[in-house]
């Protein structure tokens, strides 16, 4: 036990020097890494390649690479700017994550109408834990997580995700403590990045997304739905170095009056339009369709 803490206490504090370091010096050292990572470590090489062969059939293999090349320099910069994080003021995270129609979002929530708000693992998510900042409603915020296998890791970027004051969610225990904030008759803003691929046991829906049909997570739809949630799609847009933008797309303001699984459908949809404009900035080196098949197959 002793021996974790101290494991940790050095993680986090060499975590925060490196925090320190201006982005631009960040984004230069991206630069230079970027050469051995992507032609030396070959970092998920094979499965981001077989990920955007699949998703886009239409492309040419030179098409292919000039995307592959682009995500992992962005793959780079992701994680500098995921660093980064842990060194930002509320007003240098807010200059640089905007959230475009937030006094929409303020409104319902201001009327007590708690928001499900689906995202997707593109541009950098991590740092849409910086919401509450955004907004002056007495609201709880908070995201849902896969609990990482190294628990320093995991404890890591619970403490960065947490700078903010947005609430940690495991994802196992994400009804129960939904539940309880409901019948304490909170309102939530509760955040779900609901493109990854479920556990065999969880498989209740296939649909089509990027040229696969794959089976999908359905939980946030089944809670939106059960607790009479709106439900927003936040479309992230990254306008250059360091700086994002996202909008707050309605998907439905009567989810329960849906047939099953549309919800969901509605998510993916508008997830697939936003990578098909800009495929670099989607995290392919997730095997995100281990349990899928391709389309043209």
């Amino acid at each position: 036990m002793e021996l974790n803490k101290i494991k940790y206490a050095l993680l986090k504090s060499g975590w925060i020097l490196i925090s320190v370091i201006p982005l631009q010096i960040m984004y230069f050292l991206s630069d230079l890494l970027f050469y051995p990572f992507y032609y030396i470590v070959r970092y998920r090489r094979r499965i981001t390649r077989k990920n955007l062969i699949e998703s886009f059939p239409k492309k040419s293999l030179k098409e292919i690479i000039t995307i592959e090349k682009r995500f992992y320099h962005f793959f780079i910069d992701y994680i500098f700017e995921t660093c980064k994080l842990a060194a930002f003021s509320q007003e240098e995270i807010k200059r640089r994550m905007h959230f475009v129609n937030i006094d929409e979002i303020e409104q319902i929530l201001q009327e007590k109408t708690s928001i499900s708000v689906y995202l997707g693992h593109y541009c950098n998510w991590e740092w849409v834990s910086s919401l509450p900042v955004n907004y002056n409603v007495p609201v709880v915020s908070g995201q849902i997580y896969h609990k990482l296998h190294n628990l320093n890791i995991n404890r890591l970027f619970l403490y960065n995700r947490s700078r903010f004051n947005a609430v940690n969610i495991e994802m196992r225990d994400t009804l129960r403590w939904i539940h309880s904030k409901i019948k304490m008759k909170e309102t939530l803003i509760i955040g779900y990045i609901a493109d990854q691929a479920p556990k065999r046991t969880g498989i209740h829906y296939y649909t089509g997304f990027l040229n696969h049909t794959t089976p999908v997570l359905t939980g946030a739809e089944r809670i939106t739905k059960k607790y009479d949630f709106k439900a927003y799609y936040l479309n992230i847009c990254r306008k250059k170095r360091g700086y994002y933008s996202a909008e707050f797309i309605l998907l439905h303001d009567n989810p329960k009056s849906l047939p099953d699984f549309e919800l969901t459908d509605l998510y993916l949809k508008q997830l697939e339009k936003t990578i098909q404009s800009h495929p670099e900035f989607y995290l392919w080196t997730h095997n995100r369709f281990k349990r899928s098949f391709s389309i043209d197959m």
